[in-house]
């Protein structure tokens, strides 16, 4: 796109599109992860419930903007040149390991459905499955391609820094749900709001601000399972709005950081021109959750 405000709008719906595609599925993303993992959500359940509000949250901007924007496309006239060495890789060995790649993911809620194990398991399985099938592939290239496509490639540029990050996260958490903090906390929440659909609001909101990780694994810990079951609609709710809020703000979630940086969006841009169309679709799906409830 040529023109800077096509591609920041254009930036600011793929946030939007990255956040509600997460937040309907136990992998899609973190806190999805961390709620199935946790027992309080089951794959078939959070998919058939959270799916239908998650669309209508990205339908709903995109549909405002829709009218909003029109004419033709511009591209540029050259094409941006990327200055990293590329290796040439033919069709069948891209569509191999894609579709190995993707049947490993959807495996996954298969294999914690059949076998009871926690999840993490099932992602080594798939995991050591494609190391595999792509060293065999590669085994007859010459060694610097082998190093580049191999899964021991891809692992060497693993961001430990996050890994860690959410690591000392939990153990926060974990400590504050021992000192009874986080139940004086829910207690806190219940009296002001005394509505789960408005204390989800608030957190998805909060997550905007506050990273998701902290602020699901903190409700987690406030709310146990004897308050609320699993399925229940307190945790479908937290799964679609603190899967959603963050993209109400650009650097609500990691999509938008993502963005901002690749795109050089300007913070108080995206505020004007994305954020009320994201707390529209916010909103909508909400409203579609509470009718489905």
């Amino acid at each position: 796109l040529k023109e800077r405000e096509d591609r920041w709008f254009f930036g600011g719906m793929v946030v939007l599109a990255a956040n509600a595609g997460g937040a309907w599925s136990p992998i899609g993303d973190v806190t999805t992860i961390m709620l199935w993992i946790g027992g309080q959500i089951t794959a078939l359940n959070i998919v058939s419930v959270v799916v239908l509000p998650s669309l209508f949250c990205l339908l709903v901007p995109l549909l405002v903007l829709t009218f909003k924007m029109g004419g033709s496309v511009n591209r540029p006239e050259e094409p941006i040149s990327l200055n990293e060495q590329h290796i040439e890789v033919n069709t069948l060995e891209q569509r191999v390991v894609f579709w190995l790649g993707v049947s490993g993911l959807l495996f996954v809620p298969i294999f914690k459905g059949f076998t009871h194990l926690p999840p993490f398991m099932g992602m080594l399985f798939s995991l050591g499955v494609l190391w595999v099938v792509t060293e065999l592939m590669h085994k007859d290239k010459e060694q610097h391609k082998k190093r580049a496509l191999s899964v021991s490639g891809v692992i060497r540029k693993i961001d430990s820094p996050s890994i860690l990050f959410f690591l000392g996260i939990l153990l926060a958490v974990a400590s504050l749900q021992t000192a009874g903090i986080l139940t004086d906390l829910a207690h806190v929440l219940d009296n002001t709001f005394h509505n789960i659909y408005l204390v989800n609001i608030f957190i998805g909101l909060l997550s905007s601000i506050v990273d998701n990780v902290p602020l699901v694994a903190g409700a987690m810990g406030m709310y146990p399972m004897s308050t609320y079951p699993p399925d229940a609609t307190f945790w479908e709710l937290l799964a679609y709005c603190a899967g959603t809020g963050g993209s109400v703000l650009i650097i609500g979630s990691a999509a938008g950081v993502a963005i901002m940086g690749l795109l050089k969006i300007e913070f108080m841009w995206y505020v004007k021109n994305i954020s009320w169309l994201a707390l529209l679709g916010y909103f909508a799906g909400v409203g579609v959750l509470y009718l489905i409830g």
